[in-house]
């Protein structure tokens, strides 16, 4: 498994449970990513995004997503894309 820097989070919100990424490459639902930070590891699949509360299938590079994630993501982390 290869993994590429696609972003990195910006923001958090508890409820629902969002990370504020703000992305460096492109990124579509449907896409593996791991969220990797002092104590934070989180591998996902993006089910859902948004962009200003709007739903999207894929962003590219600058734009910021909203990505629901199962637990806490912390400013500062850096999201990777993972790749077969």
């Amino acid at each position: 498994m290869a993994e590429v820097v696609v972003g990195t989070v910006n923001d958090f919100f508890a409820r629902p449970v969002v990370a504020g990424i703000e992305l460096t490459a492109p990124l579509k639902t449907g896409d593996t990513i791991h969220i990797k930070g002092h104590t934070t590891d989180i591998t996902m699949v993006v089910q859902s995004m948004q962009i200003d509360n709007v739903n999207v299938s894929e962003a590219k590079a600058c734009d910021s997503v909203g990505i629901k994630t199962s637990e806490r993501a912390r400013k500062g982390d850096i999201v990777f894309k993972v790749t077969a």
